[in-house]
């Protein structure tokens, strides 16, 4: 449980800013999606965009948490 919290408490963090430094730059009705506009709601959009920044931002804290390990915990 703690390592959990490890990972999704700063990746939460982490995803909340990455989108609104993205969405800051970018309009979600401006966004296209395989050539097409996104007929999604703003507010459909923000919630993606916020979920894909999390757990972009998680697995990047998961990787840190399974890097770090030393050799006893590595063998076990």
């Amino acid at each position: 449980m703690k390592k959990a919290i490890w990972i999704l408490w700063p990746s939460f963090i982490v995803g909340g800013i990455g989108e609104v430094l993205f969405f800051t730059v970018f309009d979600p009705k401006e966004l296209y999606l395989f050539g097409e506009p996104a007929s999604l709601s703003r507010h459909a959009v923000y919630s993606i965009g916020f979920f894909l920044c999390w757990a972009f931002a998680a697995a990047s804290s998961a990787l840190t948490c399974f890097l770090q390990r030393n050799a006893r915990e590595v063998n076990q």
